[in-house]
């Protein structure tokens, strides 16, 4: 086991480098802001379209997804941005990778959310 805090001073601890970290996302990160706006308004539209518990879990979680995908992907291009400014094939592939979960974490929000939407809206018409 590591040296260091144990219990609930760990957890204390923990929770300010959290709070630290979600700044600095705030802070530093446009797309973060973007997507984190984008999550406010969507959440009253999450709770209007959702009809059960799962549904709202699944509308609401999918855009928590989104931002913790984002932070993911933000913390990878900072430590690939502190090792140098030249480039190199695995620093260009691991940007791209982070990019592209981004990417998945969005289409997984439409998909989610398009089929709850077409569920309420267009199979209960028909």
């Amino acid at each position: 086991m590591k040296p260091g805090k144990q219990g609930i001073e760990r957890i204390i601890d923990a929770t300010g480098y959290s709070w630290k970290g979600l700044r600095a996302a705030l802070k530093h990160e446009s797309a973060f802001r973007q997507e984190l706006a984008l999550g406010v308004i969507l959440l009253p539209v999450a709770i209007w379209l959702g009809q059960t518990a799962v549904e709202y879990s699944l509308l609401i979680g999918c855009l928590f997804l989104v931002l913790i995908v984002e932070i993911l992907n933000s913390a990878i291009e900072a430590v690939v941005d502190r090792t140098g400014d030249e480039y190199h094939k695995l620093s260009g592939r691991a940007k791209d990778m982070g990019s592209a979960a981004v990417m998945l974490a969005l289409l997984n929000v439409f998909v989610i959310w398009g089929l709850i939407a077409y569920h309420r809206f267009i199979e209960t018409l028909a």
